[in-house]
């Protein structure tokens, strides 16, 4: 940990590298006049509430693989951690939410990975809140108690997809749990990027993974998604295919 009260890695860190033009770090979300700040750090920002939230950072995943023989390398999830720590400093929150899945199972909830989740308030500067996640099951984290899906004013809670709560029809959803990634790209040249996902008929809005260990899966192509890739966010529509000229019979 150095003198910042970061863990210390010896990974790199990514630089923006679309010089051409300047990059956003977030994007307005307005949702029945309350608004949101989506982040191309993998987190959503509510400036009313004051809240920051992610989703699945899937702590101890290396550990957990290396527990059943597969040498998969580790920095000690310093990088995940370096970077919750650096949002809760810039944007001041009164509370992180998780989304569940902070951690990845126990067996990669070692004791020292149990130090770093119990020092982790103090370091963020506000409480933390975790919604309790299908890889949480079973495991007691000190001093963190695992909450069900709740309400935050317009917003729902939980951990992944499930119906809004009676009388909810006017709430939002924010989960996680579906690692959301959209393709970019043709054939010989694709790239797969995280994203926030937003399908309007279940006013559900699905946050990419914010661990810096996880896979992703494809999400749905009707809906509205803005792409996130190192630290920036930018709004993204696949195009629609060209319209087919008209065939005249002869």
């Amino acid at each position: 940990m150095d003198g910042e009260g970061n863990w210390v890695s010896n990974g790199t860190h990514l630089q923006h590298s679309c010089a051409q033009k300047p990059l956003t770090e977030h994007l307005p979300f307005l949702w029945r006049g309350h608004k949101l700040e989506l982040l191309g750090a993998r987190a959503v920002w509510d400036p009313t509430q004051r809240l920051l939230l992610v989703a699945d950072l899937h702590l101890g995943k290396a550990e957990s693989f290396q527990a059943h023989g597969v040498p998969l390398p580790s920095d000690g999830d310093a990088s995940t951690l370096n970077a919750l720590i650096a949002l809760a400093h810039r944007w001041q929150p009164a509370e992180v939410v998780v989304l569940g899945d902070l951690i990845h199972g126990r067996l990669g909830l070692t004791g020292e990975l149990r130090q770093k989740i119990q020092a982790l308030p103090e370091l963020l500067g506000c409480p933390l809140t975790l919604i309790a996640g299908n890889h949480e099951r079973g495991s007691w984290l000190e001093g963190l108690v695992q909450q069900p899906s709740s309400r935050r004013g317009p917003l729902w809670l939980s951990h992944g997809p499930e119906p809004l709560p009676v009388g909810g029809g006017e709430l939002l959803q924010l989960c996680g749990h579906l690692h959301p990634v959209a393709t970019v790209g043709d054939r010989s040249d694709r790239l797969r990027l995280p994203c926030f996902v937003h399908d309007a008929e279940a006013q559900r809005l699905v946050l990419p993974a914010f661990g810096k260990l996880t896979g992703g899966h494809p999400c749905e192509e009707h809906h509205q998604r803005w792409l996130v890739a190192d630290g920036a966010i930018v709004a993204w529509l696949r195009p629609l295919p060209p319209e087919r000229a008209p065939h005249h019979r002869g």
